[in-house]
């Protein structure tokens, strides 16, 4: 197996059918565990890689009912030479 992590922003909080769809969602093999932050609007996705793909996950994600903004980095970007203070 290999764990992979996948970050999602979306756009508006899960209605209860999706929430219930995507708890059937972990059912599918390769899904390995599911994490919602509210206050970031964010879900992260475990998944096993041998099983599945990127696209894949988001399209079970979809199905469910969830309305994905954005693919996220899992590591955010340096901060540009503008937001460094200098020394």
């Amino acid at each position: 197996m290999t764990a992979v992590e996948i970050l999602f922003r979306y756009a508006a909080p899960p209605t209860e059918a999706a929430t219930s769809a995507l708890a059937k969602a972990r059912e599918v093999y390769g899904i390995c565990q599911l994490n919602f932050d509210s206050a970031t609007c964010t879900l992260r996705v475990e998944y096993d890689a041998t099983r599945l793909n990127a696209a894949a996950v988001a399209k079970l994600i979809r199905q469910a009912g969830l309305e994905i903004e954005a693919e996220l980095p899992l590591i955010p970007p340096p901060p540009s030479p503008e937001q460094t203070p200098a020394a």
